[in-house]
């Protein structure tokens, strides 16, 4: 029996709705990716809901993605348990922002994408401020980075030690490169940061076209190690997973990765972690 999925990393895209700057450097993914569209896909491999994540929509159209994603949800086509938010915490204007946006129920998380930022972004005392001002709100914050720049990742979290952290899709390691060493020893060290959980998040996106279970399974076996089975929570990227193999194979082989786990384990990776660290 297999445990109902909760997929903490949906993403949807409206281009006549909202504005996406980075989409023109990404051609597959560069078209309207609806919910309707999803949720057929979703049903078949057993996701009962999901988490809308922020797409890095332009600055001054934040907010409205989180309104329009408020709307979906309403319209109950399909189970959205919560919105991760962009949020710009470099900003000076943040702790409003913050203000507004913690009186909504839906939101139950805040993201802001550092692989698309200038590396000393994060370090600023700015930056930090704004992000210790989460842990008064109850909310935690996704860190999306690229691999070389996890030990970013290591300083933001011990410079907001009451916040909780949840690392997204495995650190994006390079698994078609083969880039190991450097990663696998920054994850490791990231782990020992209690207040750090990690997403197994739509890694085959970067594993390469003639990526198979075996090579895919060094990479999540590692993190599950590092992070243990209470701080690992599961998320599928889509459409960015369509990049290698799509949703229903993105499934199909973190089932078979983690078919050794016991039950419980199991259920804690695919719904249970994601329910305590969101409060869903």
């Amino acid at each position: 029996m297999h445990p109902d999925i909760l997929d903490t990393h949906l993403h949807l895209i409206d281009r006549a709705r909202l504005d996406y700057p980075w989409l023109s450097d990404a051609p597959p993914l560069d078209h309207d990716w609806p919910l309707a569209d999803y949720a057929a896909k979703a049903r078949r491999v057993g996701i009962s809901g999901a988490l809308h994540m922020e797409v890095d929509v332009a600055d001054g159209r934040i907010e409205d993605e989180t309104s329009w994603i408020e709307d979906l949800a309403a319209e109950g086509s399909f189970p959205i348990r919560g919105i991760l938010a962009a949020a710009r915490p470099e900003s000076a204007d943040f702790p409003a922002w913050l203000e507004r946006t913690a009186e909504r129920p839906l939101v139950k998380g805040v993201r802001r994408p550092l692989h698309v930022v200038p590396d000393d972004t994060s370090r600023s005392e700015l930056f930090r401020g704004n992000i210790r001002r989460l842990a008064t709100a109850a909310l935690p914050f996704d860190i999306c980075v690229a691999a070389r720049q996890l030990p970013l990742a290591i300083e933001l979290a011990d410079a907001a030690p009451e916040v909780s952290f949840v690392l997204d899709h495995c650190g994006v390691p390079d698994i078609a490169g083969g880039a190991w060493d450097s990663w696998a020893g920054d994850i490791a060290r990231l782990a020992e940061r209690p207040n750090v959980c990690a997403k197994i998040s739509g890694v085959v996106a970067y594993a390469g076209t003639d990526w198979a279970l075996p090579g895919l399974s060094r990479w999540v076996d590692h993190v599950a190690r590092s992070f243990g089975p209470d701080r690992l929570v599961w998320g599928g990227d889509w459409p960015v997973c369509t990049l290698g193999g799509g949703l229903c194979t993105w499934v199909a082989a973190t089932r078979a990765i983690v078919a050794d786990w016991s039950a419980d384990d199991r259920a804690a990776l695919f719904a249970g972690n994601a329910t305590r660290i969101w409060s869903l």
